[in-house]
């Protein structure tokens, strides 16, 4: 089983959606709503990729540049094309489209409970950071905490 990784479109979104949906350990919000998702494409051309097999999306990086730091969002693989490296090239293609265009550091976030996540992270030289918190302000997006 091959793989071919290409920058994402905003066509790409019903399969991209359908793989976060189904891909433990992704939290999904009004943020991965179609028109958010094609906001941040266009924000960050070159940064974000899908990997697939023939016609079908097994694989996603969202990829963001603030101008000074990148941040990765929803890596994920399809749970059937695992362990082939495909998570590993995805994230390592927005890592250079990144240090490209002056990013020289990037952050991501991942739930506690996703230990595979950690796990892979770790493994490909992410470092576990203990020094900082994370806080989040929803800006009125929605009624409910965290609908953003």
């Amino acid at each position: 089983m091959g793989f071919e990784i290409r920058s994402m479109h905003i066509e790409d979104y019903d399969q991209v959606l359908a793989l976060w949906k189904r891909s433990k350990g992704i939290g999904l919000s009004s943020a991965d709503e179609r028109e958010s998702i094609q906001s941040f494409l266009r924000y960050n051309p070159n940064l974000c990729f899908v990997a697939r097999n023939g016609e079908l999306i097994i694989g996603t990086a969202l990829c963001g540049f603030d101008g000074r730091r990148g941040y990765l969002y929803h890596l994920a693989v399809d749970e059937a094309f695992r362990c082939q490296g495909i998570g590993n090239a995805l994230m390592q293609r927005s890592l250079d489209e990144l240090h490209k265009i002056g990013g020289q550091k990037c952050h991501l976030l991942v739930y506690f409970e996703n230990e595979s996540a950690q796990s892979f992270y770790k493994q490909t030289g992410w470092v576990l950071r203990t020094d900082i918190l994370v806080m989040s302000k929803d800006l009125g997006c929605g009624s409910e905490p965290g609908s953003c």
